[in-house]
């Protein structure tokens, strides 16, 4: 059964190697400007569908393997005050999101898209994240590690950022980058199951 990662994250595909799963990754290019007026949740579930699209595009034409062939898709973002925190453009800008988050809770949001042989299904899973007070220090060590450089919100849970993180409520797979629960639902959806 192949399996495709649509997306060139590190973590996503750490997500899945712990499930025993080693997918052929294969990192889609797609526009992710937000459309006008576009909601986070619609943005996310969108570019997710356009990444799961993209790679099935490049799969046409390519015999079919034994058994279907899962295509897995996904986009995560941080929303502030129904405002969308993508990746920093530079470490000013990773601080300024960080200040931003600092005392307050956030949502994540991932969009994710599953499609079995070209049949698709798509979902947006919701966590909330609270975050503890950043001293300024705090802020600038962080930001020279590097490690906010590519995460949307500028901070990995999984990594040192998980450290200013005082409570959660929802799933943790899914301020990662990808809701392996809500993966598994999909595929059900779709008379699949997750297999090692």
């Amino acid at each position: 059964m192949p399996l495709i990662l649509a997306s060139g994250s590190p973590r996503r595909l750490q997500l899945l190697q712990a499930l025993d799963l080693e997918p052929i990754v294969m990192s889609p290019d797609i526009d992710e400007t937000p459309l006008p007026d576009e909601e986070a949740s619609a943005h996310v579930e969108r570019l997710a569908r356009a990444k799961c699209a993209a790679v099935l595009e490049r799969l046409d034409g390519i015999p079919d393997a034994e058994g279907p062939t899962i295509v897995i898709a996904a986009d995560t973002i941080v929303c502030l005050d129904g405002e969308l925190l993508g990746k920093p453009v530079d470490r000013h800008h990773a601080a300024t999101d960080l200040r931003r988050l600092s005392g307050r809770s956030h949502e994540v949001m991932t969009g994710i898209a599953v499609a079995v042989d070209g049949d698709v299904r798509s979902a947006v899973e919701r966590t909330a994240v609270t975050m503890a007070e950043f001293t300024d220090e705090e802020i600038d060590w962080y930001v020279a590690t590097g490690e906010p450089d590519d995460k949307a919100g500028s901070y990995a849970m999984q990594g040192r950022g998980g450290a200013f993180v005082t409570a959660i409520s929802g799933s943790y797979d899914n301020v990662i980058g990808l809701p392996r629960h809500r993966l598994t639902l999909l595929l059900g959806e779709l008379g699949q199951r997750l297999r090692g």
